[in-house]
Parts: structure tokens; C-alpha cells; sequence
């Protein structure tokens, strides 16, 4: 996985930071404080993009990628059904690569992640930090606890509408397709998020920012552009493939009754065979290294949890949109019927759909 993003490309997903000061118990309070700080810290920092593409002292690289997110936010709108707001209408450079880290974990025998839980947003396999030495600390207690530990920057989270979310110097250079894709994901999320239900909230998000980002394509009428995207593509599902065969192994071996140590050896072994079917994969990929950060990072319970997270409901939701005839209007309003069942129900229903 490329190192600045945590998503995946249906990327990124993404780390959710609300900036929140409700009463917390003592242990939580520290973690409240950083994100309250952190967020507002950034907020303060917003300039209009229009501003900013008028300075003088804005380098003309700058100025057209600036000119370029503003034609994705309007179409996103226009095209996508997706919200008319101030977000992404202003800019950030926060002089650093990532925006925030956020930490995923995992048992060492489990491949189901920890979650926390906070108000407004719900339970999450995740905590986000907007310093990288706090999220290293906090993994660092969680090794400490025999968890896997998975840390990685974010280029950009979502605040569900709650604010006005900026670009950032974070995102604003990446290929651009993928900054349409993120503007796109995050902009769903604004859009439609359920409470507690990650993997649903990052599937719908997923195939809005897949279907947005395909349309944004043929306006654009650019084969060379479309030729980069659908190899980015094909290499993503390369990859997921080898995490879902790893993925089924572990998980028949976790439930199996062999011994703990038993179970830690082989382990070992799928990983170490993950590891090795990587490096005959990324030999056809010409030099292409965007996944390697991934496996020197996430090669472990807490790193296949997330890409599970972030892609479990992706073909139930990519089946559903196909049922309404490619309409997103008609795809939102099925998407928000989900969202209005219980979360058993949906699961069911989503089981249903994956297999249509």
C-alpha cells in the first residue's frame, strides 16, 4: 500500500476526527484533548482557495492543482449527488506529510480489530493522532499488551459535515484521479454514515469515490489518464487477492484447536508466504513500490483487519449500485434503506447482495 494512504484507494479509508470536548473518563481525556487541539489548530489555519490561487506567491503547480480540485468539488456536486458545502473550498499546508496517524489493532490470534468507542461518531476499529509520536506511544502500550499493531499516516479525515473540511497539502498532489477519489469518498461520507458501522460507512464510500472517479474520467476524455487509473486499479486487485487468500488461511487456522504456540508458527508461515508471493507480484509491476510500506508495516493481524474493514461490503455495495442501473440518486436512496436497519438486518442484507 502506498504510504500515504491508509484507504486502499476506496483509500484511503479514512480516520475520522471529530472534534469533540464532552466529559471522558480520565484515561481518555489526554486523547480528546490532542484531536480537539489538533483539529482546531488546522481549522485555523484555512485560506479560501480562490485567495489563494490569486497570490502572487502561489507557484504555478500549486495554482493549477488548486484550479483542478475546484472543478472535482463542483462536479462532485453537479454529477455525484454529493453535498453543496464549504468543504474543500478552502486550503491547508500544514508543512508535513500527513495530516494525522491514526493506530489499528489486533488480538495476536484474532483477526477481529479492537475497537474504541466515542460520542458522535460511534464505535471504530481505529484512533486517529495528529502527531505521529502520540500514535507511536499509544501502539507502543498496545505491543505492550500482546496486540498486533498496525500505524500508518492519513492524508486527509472527514468530519461528517460537522465543519468545513479543507484541502490539504496533504492530498492536493496527488495524481488526479486520485485526489478526485478522495475529494469524492470524503465528501460520502458527509453524505451518508451510520453509527458504529465502519465497514458499511467505508464499502458506500467506496463505490461512490469507484463510480465518481470513472465518470470524472470520461469528462476529462484523457486515455492517457484513463490507461494510469486502470492500471492503479488492477494492481489494487492484485493485491486484495493476496490478502484475501492469507486472510482465509488465518482465519480457518485461528478457529482451529490447535495450541496457541502451533498456531503462532503457522502464522509465521502464511505471513512469511504472504511476504514472498508479494515480491513475485511487485517483479511485474515495473518498479511500482506504492503497497510496500503496507508490508513492512501491516504485515500482521491488525494490518488485514483494516483492508477488511475497508473492502468487506465493496462487492454487495458495487452489486447494488449495478441493480439501479449505475443511477447514484436511485443507489443513494437504497444505500440510506440500509442505513435505516438494524445492524443485523443489514448484514444480512448485505450477505444477500454479495451474492446476486
Amino acid at each position: 500500500m502506498s504510504k500515504r494512504r491508509v484507504r486502499f484507494f476506496a483509500l484511503a479509508g479514512t480516520a475520522i476526527i471529530v472534534a469533540t470536548a464532552l466529559v471522558a473518563g480520565c484515561q481518555t481525556l489526554g486523547y480528546y484533548a490532542q484531536s480537539v487541539s489538533g483539529h482546531l489548530q488546522l481549522m485555523s489555519m484555512r485560506k479560501p482557495v480562490d485567495r489563494v490561487i490569486s497570490d502572487e506567491q502561489t507557484s504555478e503547480d500549486l495554482r493549477e492543482r488548486l484550479l483542478k480540485a475546484e472543478a472535482i468539488r463542483e462536479f462532485a456536486h453537479r454529477e455525484l449527488d454529493l453535498p453543496d458545502n464549504g468543504s474543500y473550498r478552502s486550503y491547508v499546508d500544514l508543512d508535513r506529510p500527513f495530516v494525522s496517524w491514526t493506530v489499528i489493532a489486533a488480538p495476536e490470534l484474532s483477526l477481529e480489530p479492537k475497537v474504541w468507542c466515542f460520542p458522535v461518531i460511534g464505535c471504530v476499529a481505529y484512533r486517529g493522532y495528529f502527531r505521529e509520536a502520540d500514535a507511536k506511544r499509544f501502539a507502543g502500550d498496545l505491543v505492550a499488551k500482546d496486540y498486533d499493531v498496525f500505524v500508518s499516516g492519513v492524508q486527509a479525515y472527514s468530519t461528517l459535515g460537522w465543519f468545513d473540511d479543507p484541502l490539504l497539502n496533504t492530498m492536493i498532489r496527488l495524481p488526479e484521479y486520485r485526489l478526485a477519489g478522495l475529494i469524492f469518498h470524503e465528501l460520502a461520507h458527509q453524505r451518508l454514515y451510520v453509527t458504529s458501522d465502519s465497514a458499511f460507512n467505508e464499502a458506500y464510500a467506496a463505490v461512490v469515490e469507484g463510480a465518481g472517479v470513472r465518470r470524472w474520467l470520461a469528462k476529462m476524455d484523457d486515455p492517457k489518464l484513463d490507461a494510469l487509473y486502470e492500471i492503479d486499479q488492477e494492481r489494487r486487485a492484485a493485491f486484495l487477492q493476496l490478502i484475501g487468500r492469507a486472510r482465509s488461511a488465518l482465519e480457518r487456522l485461528y478457529a482451529s484447536a490447535l495450541p496457541d504456540e502451533e498456531k503462532r508458527a503457522e502464522k509465521a508461515a502464511i505471513f512469511q508466504r504472504l511476504r514472498s508471493e508479494y515480491q513475485e507480484l511487485r517483479q511485474s509491476w515495473n518498479g511500482y513500490a506504492g503497497y510496500d510500506h503496507w508490508f513492512k508495516s501491516g504485515l500482521n493481524n491488525a494490518g488485514l483487519s483494516l483492508v477488511a474493514t475497508y473492502n468487506a461490503n465493496v462487492p454487495a455495495l458495487e452489486n447494488l449500485l449495478r441493480q439501479e442501473g449505475g443511477n447514484l440518486s436511485a443507489f443513494n436512496a437504497a444505500c440510506e434503506a440500509l442505513a435505516r436497519m438494524s445492524a443485523n438486518e443489514r448484514r444480512q442484507a448485505l450477505e444477500r447482495l454479495a451474492s446476486s
